[in-house]
């Protein structure tokens, strides 16, 4: 098996007759190199590392689905923490989708560092999340915790 790059067309009209003949002519003086066949271990790795980016895709589209919802719901929650992910802002993300919309109670969720910035956290906080935005949150939150399941696996 060849490299189809390899080859070069043949000038002027194509016939599959006229490609086999020069795909020979080729051949016979050596100047085509054979195609790199993976091994069944290498194709089955590739296949695992293939799959495992595209759950990392996946989860950080999931978590710019939670940013959009957040903006939606005018939550500034991003400006003020470092990692939309972290602990502390996933404590305050369940919350809100539980139905939790004192900023207060979600700013006490803040740990270490984060807890000097409580005052800030309560301004971005104050925002109106409906429940339709709650019910994706909840959503989100549930396929990310999937996905990283799925790559501890």
């Amino acid at each position: 098996m060849v490299n189809a790059q390899h080859i070069k067309a043949l000038p002027g009209r194509k016939t599959d007759v006229k490609d086999a003949e020069w795909i020979a002519q080729l051949l016979r003086h050596g100047l085509l190199k054979a195609s790199f066949i993976p091994n069944w271990t290498q194709r089955e790795l590739r296949e695992l590392v293939r799959y495992r980016r595209s759950i990392i895709e996946e989860r950080a589209r999931q978590h710019n689905r939670i940013q959009k919802v957040l903006e939606g719901a005018n939550i500034k929650l991003g400006s003020v923490v470092s990692d939309i992910m972290g602990v502390s802002s996933k404590d305050m993300l369940r919350g809100i989708a539980d139905g939790e919309e004192d900023p207060e109670k979600l700013a006490n969720f803040a740990r270490r560092t984060m807890k000097k910035k409580k005052e800030e956290m309560e301004l971005a906080l104050q925002g109106y999340v409906n429940p339709h935005q709650r019910l994706m949150l909840k959503t989100i939150l549930t396929h990310i915790i999937f996905s990283l399941i799925k790559l501890k696996c």
